[in-house]
């Protein structure tokens, strides 16, 4: 069984190859390269029924989110700037982290989570990190000092999620760095007390 720290990123939209897919997929990729396993849940897998309607939980879809965020020692969002703030699709698939909500670590707590912010235009970008950190902190993670901003009107990112500015590339693998390096202290320490209790 793979013992490395596992990061969950989830965002995208519903238009195949967006922005923040690609942004989302780039630094899932820096983070892996630097020991973590990741999984990704872009828009094919975050379409799911509104949280709380009947019979939510089973879809195998919702199954596997939960799983993979109850197991994440951190998270990545990505999400296009809808009207100033994170897409409905993100927050409703946010939404299903109250299937977590007796846990041992409830929602995201103790995870750090890096949040990644596109938009057509610099406005949308500052209100909708804000946002995204404001969710994060109602549901107990801790969002990592750097935030991306991706102004879609000046940069574009390619299918392997290299962006045309470096200075884009250098903040996707920096918050790449933060989130992995966060989940593997977090590993080692859950690791150290889990021999202290035996």
């Amino acid at each position: 069984m793979d013992q490395r720290p596992l990061v969950v990123g989830l965002g995208g939209t519903t238009r195949p190859g967006s922005t923040s897919e690609r942004a989302l997929r780039a630094c899932l990729a820096a983070a892996g390269r630097l020991g973590v396993r990741t999984e990704m849940f872009s828009a094919e897998e975050l379409d799911l029924a509104h949280y709380g309607s009947a019979a939510c939980m089973s879809h195998p879809k919702a199954k596997r989110l939960i799983a993979a965020l109850r197991e994440a020692n951190a998270v990545i969002l990505s999400s296009p700037a809808y009207h100033g703030a994170l897409s409905g699709l993100l927050k409703n698939a946010l939404d299903y982290l109250e299937e977590l909500r007796d846990d041992e670590r409830p929602y995201l707590d103790m995870r750090a989570v890096g949040c990644i912010a596109c938009a057509y235009g610099p406005q949308a970008i500052g209100t909708t990190l804000t946002s995204m950190r404001m969710v994060v902190h109602a549901l107990r993670g801790w969002p990592t000092p750097l935030g991306v901003g991706i102004n879609a009107s000046v940069v574009s990112l390619d299918e392997d999620g290299k962006c045309s500015t470096d200075d884009v590339n250098t903040q996707l693998e920096a918050l790449a760095r933060q989130v992995a390096d966060f989940a593997k202290m977090r590993s080692a320490y859950s690791r150290r007390q889990m021999c202290a209790a035996e």
